[in-house]
């Protein structure tokens, strides 16, 4: 087990050390139930492992590129990876066999199924003389794959700004009742995009340096970003308002809502190439826990040698996955004194200090 430290308090969790794949991770994602995790790394092959007991049930080959992001639809069924090779492939979850590949025109950093999952939206790089877009594709469930149209529904082209610089996006997700396209970009940007017209509807600035990484709760009424300026930001979804800022010492890969307590998970570190140049303290690269609410942060969990790029809370709340620019994915059970530990209420305390001092008096 490895110790981890929660409100100056050691902790014992049982990490399960995931080892399938040979270069660092890019993503780690629990299915809607929460029985699956779905891990991706730059060595082009995406896994798939049960998520009680850490066992690889399969993988999904024919990538020829770095995997930047992985989709899974609400039952499973089907998942989507965005690759550097300059395709989206959709695969049959159950027999890890590729249905359809679809060519982009530039590396794809990002992909998403929208609800119901009868289409998805992708984001990909410029490349040569193309800019950097958003499509979006029919795929109906019910359809033979060999029919899905070849072309996009809806190309969004993204032209350089007008002092000549690229402005490329970073994440993709669709928003409730697939209202909206919300992506992110790497000048620390949020856009809404309509997913009929392509229309540009929103623009938001949460950060001055890139968005790694964004993620949603459950209901998408709350996001995280995860940013190279060291900081994370809660939102809320519907009016974009600012919600809660998490300040840490070195730049955020990722973040996650927990679904069962007040809590955000971070995790990051400097880029890879400059960590050697720091004093290498072994396996100090650490997930952070914060309070939602009060934004400190109150534990840590080490383990990683390498900036942890991916992380990953089980809907069912029980673990959490993270996964590092080591090539390693722990898979973290909490420990009971975790599950069952009540987050402070400041007023509680202080009204039993009250009554303490009170009888102190009388």
């Amino acid at each position: 087990s490895i110790r981890c430290v929660i409100d100056n308090r050691l902790i014992n969790m049982r990490p399960i050390l995931l080892k399938g794949h040979e270069r660092s991770i890019t993503v780690v994602k629990f299915n809607y139930d929460g029985d699956l995790l779905f891990t991706c790394s730059k060595d082009h092959v995406p896994s798939m492992w049960r998520a009680e007991d850490g066992d690889r049930i399969g993988t999904f080959n024919g990538h020829k590129g770095t995997i930047w992001d992985l989709d899974v639809d609400r039952f499973s069924r089907r998942v989507l990876t965005a690759s550097a090779d300059a395709t989206v492939r959709l695969w049959d979850c159950e027999t890890g066999e590729c249905i359809r590949n679809f060519p982009h025109r530039g590396p794809v950093r990002g992909v998403a199924f929208a609800e119901g999952s009868q289409m998805y939206a992708s984001i990909s790089d410029p490349f040569v003389e193309h800019n950097a877009q958003i499509s979006v594709y029919d795929i109906p469930e019910n359809d033979d794959p060999e029919n899905y149209p070849e072309t996009p529904r809806l190309e969004i082209d993204l032209p350089k700004m007008p002092d000549g610089k690229r402005v490329n996006p970073t994440n993709i997700v669709w928003l409730n009742m697939n209202e909206a396209l919300f992506v992110t970009f790497d000048n620390g940007s949020i856009r809404l995009y309509d997913p009929v017209t392509g229309e540009e509807l929103e623009e938001i600035f949460p950060h001055e340096k890139k968005i790694n990484r964004v993620s949603f709760n459950r209901d998408k009424t709350l996001f995280i970003t995860s940013s190279a300026d060291f900081t994370s930001k809660l939102y809320d979804v519907v009016d974009l308002e600012h919600l809660k800022t998490y300040k840490t010492d070195r730049p955020v890969n990722d973040a996650v809502i927990s679904e069962h307590k007040d809590h955000i998970l971070l995790g990051g570190g400097q880029e890879a190439m400059s960590v050697t140049t720091t004093a290498g303290k072994v396996g100090k690269f650490e997930t952070r826990f914060f309070h939602l609410v009060y934004e400190e942060e109150f534990g840590t969990v080490k383990g990683h040698f390498g900036p942890i790029n991916a992380l990953d809370i089980n809907p069912n709340g029980l673990s959490y996955a993270s996964g590092a620019e080591d090539g390693y994915v722990r898979l973290h059970f909490f420990d009971k004194s975790y599950l069952d530990m009540k987050d402070p209420v400041p007023e509680v305390d202080e009204e039993e200090e009250k009554k303490e001092n009170d009888k102190d008096e009388d």
